[in-house]
C-alpha cells in the first residue's frame, strides 16, 4: 500500500508542454508498472489553460477537486466544479481545462494507452461559448 496527498507543490510542467496551452502543472499521484493498472495524475491549470482536444483509447474519469473549469466533446461543453466527476467514454473527442477566471485542478484516472493528441481542433477555440 503507498499512500500519496496532492500537494501543487509537488507538482512539475508537463512533459510535453504543446499538449497543454497556457500553464499547467501535473502530479503523478500513480504510475502502473503495467497495462493493467490505474494513473491517476493531479492537473493543475491555471485560469485559461486547457488541454488541446485529444481522444484515449479507454475510458477517462475526471475529479475536480479546486477552481472552476470546462469538459468538451465535439457535441457538448459544460462548467465543472470541486466535486463534479466527469465520465469520457473511450474513443471521445474531447478537452479540458480551466475557465478565463478561474484556476482548476482535477485528478485524471484511467488505464495506461496512448493518447492521440492529433485530433481536429473543433469548438476549441470557441469553448466559452455555450458552456453551461
Amino acid at each position: 500500500m503507498r499512500i500519496v496527498r496532492t500537494d501543487r507543490a509537488q507538482a512539475r510542467p508537463p512533459t510535453n508542454p504543446d499538449w497543454f496551452p497556457g500553464t499547467v502543472h501535473q502530479q503523478l499521484v500513480n504510475d502502473p508498472d503495467s497495462d493493467v493498472g490505474i494513473e491517476l495524475i493531479a492537473v493543475w491549470f491555471d485560469a485559461g489553460s486547457r488541454t488541446r482536444p485529444h481522444v484515449h483509447p479507454v475510458d477517462q474519469v475526471l475529479h475536480v477537486i479546486e477552481g472552476e473549469g470546462v469538459v468538451a466533446t465535439e457535441t457538448e461543453k459544460t462548467i465543472i466544479r470541486p466535486g463534479d466527476w466527469v465520465v469520457v467514454p473511450a474513443g471521445a473527442w474531447h478537452w479540458h481545462g480551466a475557465t478565463p477566471d478561474s484556476h482548476m485542478c482535477h485528478i485524471s484516472i484511467k488505464q495506461p494507452g496512448e493518447t492521440d493528441w492529433s485530433s481536429p481542433w473543433g469548438n476549441w477555440d470557441s469553448y466559452m461559448d455555450g458552456a453551461a
